[in-house]
């Protein structure tokens, strides 16, 4: 098993303070050096979710600047993220490479996986968060238009036990996992549907393929405007402004259920500390762009930039927080 410990983090968040104070020392030179040709923006996920959208609206705020002259999107979907991160190793490390991913790639998946072909903590390095975000529960035409709530939904469930399954952007995921904790608080197994992305899931869900679907609340909003799926409940400690009419969880009686999650950008492990200072400006402009934190809202994204620093202390206690958690489920991605 991969070394993900906490004397790992801890080596790592020192050998990141030394790292970044190098970082500030090259500053100025870093400003002076000139624009890169192409950068390339990787994500885990298919064309059309909030990852790839994330990314396109970034790719198109870099270009042009003293950055880079051209920024482009590589989709390299599978394995629930796992492909894009693991594609960082070995990846050029003059900032013409950075993956965007979201924080389950590296906070949940040392804990359910006997092996990784990456390490979380040193085959990527933190550059800065992107964006935070809820979650959502939404039902199809599959269930009836009477269940108005999780409460009904999980009732509906035990009376319908071969209807009772979710679908999930990825096994192992934030998403997938609160389907598991909404089925053990309503005392019923929901049958998980690992789908690759939100997107195909939706499209299931509209279709009556699949009861339900959790992923982010930003992947629902278009079609639970049309009327064509329906929210049941979202997962922040507090309404979501981008479904301000669908109570939280904890609201409906679930007072553990409040989970958030956030897309961060990293460069390739390895990467010298004043590319990584570089790209941490670039990206934070980028993302301060009216037209970016406006597009990115349709979306269900609240922008939320960071230091490197920040966002190395965010990835640690995420990956704490889950660990008990995941204990607590049992689930093992090997198994």
């Amino acid at each position: 098993m991969m070394p993900h410990d906490r004397r790992t983090f801890v080596r790592g968040a020192s050998a990141l303070a030394g790292f970044t104070a190098f970082g500030l020392a090259s500053r100025a030179g870093a400003q002076t050096a000139p624009p890169l040709d192409v950068v390339k923006i990787v994500t885990g996920f298919p064309p059309g979710g909030t990852s790839d959208t994330l990314c396109r609206r970034v790719a198109e705020a870099l270009k042009g600047t003293s950055y880079t002259k051209m920024a482009l999107v590589e989709n390299k979907p599978g394995a629930g993220g796992q492909i894009a991160v693991q594609s960082m190793k070995g990846a050029a490390t003059d900032g013409s490479v950075i993956l965007q991913t979201p924080a389950s790639m590296l906070m949940i998946y040392p804990h359910i996986y006997k092996s990784l072909a990456y390490n979380a903590f040193t085959d990527v390095t933190p550059v800065t968060l992107a964006c935070v975000f809820d979650f959502g529960f939404c039902v199809g035409p599959a269930v009836p238009d009477s269940v108005k709530n999780i409460p009904e939904f999980l009732a509906w469930c035990k009376a319908n036990p071969d209807k009772a399954n979710y679908g999930s952007p990825a096994a192992g995921s934030v998403p997938h996992f609160i389907g598991v904790l909404l089925g053990q608080a309503g005392g019923i197994e929901l049958k998980h549907v690992a789908y690759r992305g939100t997107q195909p899931a939706v499209q299931d869900l509209v279709a009556g393929q699949v009861q339900a679907v959790s992923g982010p609340v930003g992947e629902f909003t278009q079609q639970a405007a049309a009327g064509k799926i329906r929210f049941l409940g979202v997962s922040g400690a507090t309404r979501s402004s981008f479904a301000p009419n669908v109570p939280t969880f904890a609201e409906q009686g679930y007072k553990d259920l409040v989970f958030s999650e956030w897309f961060g950008f990293f460069a390739p492990g390895g990467t010298p500390a004043s590319v990584v200072m570089r790209a941490n400006e670039a990206l934070r402009a980028a993302l301060a762009q009216k037209d970016v934190v406006e597009g990115l809202a349709v979306m269900g994204l609240e922008v939320r930039s960071s230091t490197l620093q920040e966002l190395a202390t965010l990835l640690k206690e995420s990956y704490d927080r889950w660990g008990p958690i995941v204990k607590k489920i049992g689930f093992s991605a090997d198994s």
